[in-house]
């Protein structure tokens, strides 16, 4: 049925189809993410962390920890050379590698424990996010979802969370340990040698500058290669979610042909970045070792005339690789810690963005026991996008409690809506709904939704077993009252003749299942809920004839006892109902029974004479 936003059931308006969701989530994951200057996103983690703060204090610790360990790493090689070597002495030099050896052992604990605290920490961190992410929008309403893509925030909550557990898990400490160790090289440099660190304040920037004018022209590569591989992929995902079209075309040669393009494609970019980053690499690593050679040899001349001992210009030159090696680490990093800001930017709009509907500080209690009754007075509702075109306009409608009441109509003229909004999904502009007397508004939407059972055109299925899905009606109910729930919807024969029984894995979305069997999983889903108010969404208009003989009378055992809405557009499935409520452009413009309806010669028996006189015919 074409509802009144797009076809399909009440769930799933607006969004792609599952295979045009991984197609946009495989070429969003491969895609370049966005690097920002500006980190400042990155303090949204900051709650995240204080959360944890003895691990966050312990993981300080060690890391100041193991960078002194380090930087004394040198000192005691220099004793080594000096005490060592210099006087010659089997006391000297084992003294002198015993104090080295208990550097190292220090520096081996250190670096272990900061390891196991920053990882342990980010992992927390990591795993407190993805939480967080996926808890907050299983609140967002289907307003959000109309003007965002759902492959959009399954991007977020992968893609841009393993750039963040990237960020946390191994690049802060990365970039914490080198910003000390170059911080405290380069101190440690100044009182060592004041005249070779002054040499090296110098050489730095000769050194950078390539880094800087060649290293811009590799990330415009890199992002060239990877925008051409994201094609690459995003061709091969949608061809493969379309291959019995392709296959049905005798398309997969041209398939084949346009992605191995792309692919050669997405190499003569790589090769040209590689080319780039590799005449990069040549230019700063000579530099590099034509300044440390340089370095070495004014320490030499420094040593021969007496103004520093051996020991020393070995530390420093130690002292010295360490630093470098420091800067170098850091210019990665940035990298990274840039990109990780434009994830966490994006991530923290997902988890800023308000749901409209919620409930309310003080929310009103439903009445117990529930009745069921429904009521619609004046309501007039517009769709986000669309304030223009009311769904629903002036719409009144009374249920009373076990009453039946068939919405019928012509497409667009309502009726999902009706459901909808009954389900809380969206707000009326004008008008008010109540259940059981409360107004929707003043109610918590998880205690409105509790009192109804939807089965809906296409009602999604889960992977897992049959017994699970029934479950997911009410995760409480024992196994005796899902039996008893699959028996009512005419279940139990197919479900029993599984090769586990009701245990049996029904696979993603049930597709081991027909479209039968999964409708009446779907009613056993429902009725297990036992729920006061059942809601029908052309639940059998996809059926063939078998099929929805069996499942229209699973849902007539259903309703008994129960506040129903049917929503159907064969009238033969609606024809038992107490009420049958006509609606057009919104509102209701005939109610009453099939044989009323039909003597008054309006709308409802124009739609009646055209589907009964065809099948007379």
């Amino acid at each position: 049925m074409m509802s009144d936003v797009n076809a399909g059931d009440i769930s799933a308006e607006g969004r792609p189809s599952a295979g045009a969701e991984l197609v946009q989530n495989l070429a969003e994951a491969a895609n370049r993410r966005p690097r920002r200057k500006d980190i400042r996103p990155l303090a949204h983690l900051l709650p995240f962390v204080r959360r944890h703060v003895g691990d966050a204090l312990a993981a300080a610790f060690f890391l100041l920890f193991s960078t002194g360990a380090t930087l004394g790493l040198t000192g005691a090689f220099k004793a080594v050379i000096d005490k060592g070597f210099t006087k010659g002495s089997d006391q000297a030099i084992n003294g002198a590698f015993i104090g080295l050896g208990a550097v190292a052992l220090l520096l081996a604990v250190a670096t272990a424990l900061r390891f196991f605290f920053v990882t342990r920490l980010g992992e927390r961190v990591v795993a407190d996010l993805r939480r967080a992410l996926y808890a907050h929008t299983l609140k967002l309403d289907p307003a959000f979802f109309l003007k965002t893509r759902t492959g959009e925030v399954l991007s977020r909550m992968t893609t841009d969370i393993t750039i963040i557990e990237q960020l946390v898990g191994t690049s802060v400490s990365v970039a914490l340990r080198n910003t000390l160790s170059l911080i405290g090289g380069l101190g440690y440099m100044a009182f060592v040698s004041p005249k070779l660190a002054g040499f090296i304040v110098l050489m730095v920037p000769v050194i950078l500058a390539p880094i800087f004018l060649l290293g811009r022209n590799v990330r415009k590569l890199s992002v060239s290669a990877q925008d051409k591989f994201a094609d690459a992929v995003g061709y091969a995902g949608e061809s493969l979610d379309a291959l019995d079209t392709v296959q049905a075309f005798g398309r997969e040669g041209a398939a084949d042909a346009r992605f191995g393009g792309a692919v050669e494609t997405a190499y003569k970019a790589s090769v040209k970045r590689i080319n780039a980053r590799a005449a990069m690499t040549a230019v700063v690593m000579a530099l590099a070792f034509g300044g440390v050679t340089l370095l070495l040899w004014v320490g030499a001349h420094l040593v021969l005339s007496g103004e520093m001992t051996p020991g020393t210009l070995a530390q420093f030159a130690l002292l010295a690789i360490f630093s470098a090696g420091s800067v170098g680490a850091l210019g990665e990093v940035w990298g990274d810690v840039q990109k990780a800001a434009g994830a966490m930017e994006r991530i923290s709009e997902l988890l800023n963005s308000d749901p409209a509907i919620a409930a309310p500080e003080r929310p009103q209690v439903l009445p117990v026991p529930a009745r069921g009754a429904i009521a619609f007075e004046n309501v007039t509702f517009a769709y986000p996008g669309r304030p223009d075109l009311p769904a629903l306009r002036g719409f009144d409608l009374a249920v009373r409690p076990g009453e039946t009441v068939a919405l019928v109509g012509p497409s667009g003229a309502g009726k999902s809506t009706v459901l909808r909004l009954l389900l809380r999904f969206y707000d009326p502009q004008v008008g008010t709904i109540r259940l059981d007397g409360v107004d929707l508004r003043e109610a918590d939407p998880a205690d409105v939704r509790a009192r109804m059972a939807l089965v809906a055109q296409d009602s999604p299925l889960f992977s897992g077993s049959a017994l699970d899905n029934i479950r997911f009606g009410r995760e409480d109910a024992t196994e005796a009252q899902a039996r008893i729930a699959a028996a009512a919807a005419q279940a139990t024969g197919f479900l029993e003749a599984l090769p586990q029984g009701f245990d049996t894995p029904v696979g993603e979305r049930a597709k081991t299942l027909s479209g039968g069997q999964r409708q009446r999983l779907a009613i056993a889903r429902a009725l297990v809920r036992q729920a006061p108010i059942l809601l029908l969404d052309e639940a059998t208009s996809a059926l063939d004839a078998e099929n929805e003989r069996l499942v229209q009378k699973a849902l007539h055992d259903a309703m008994s006892g129960r506040t129903t809405l049917v929503i159907a557009h064969r009238l033969a499935t609606v024809l038992k109902a107490d009420r049958i409520v006509v609606m057009e452009d919104g509102r209701v413009v005939e109610q009453g029974t099939h044989a009323e309806l039909s003597a008054q010669g309006g709308l409802y028996a124009k739609l009646a004479r055209l589907q009964f006189g065809v099948e007379a015919a």
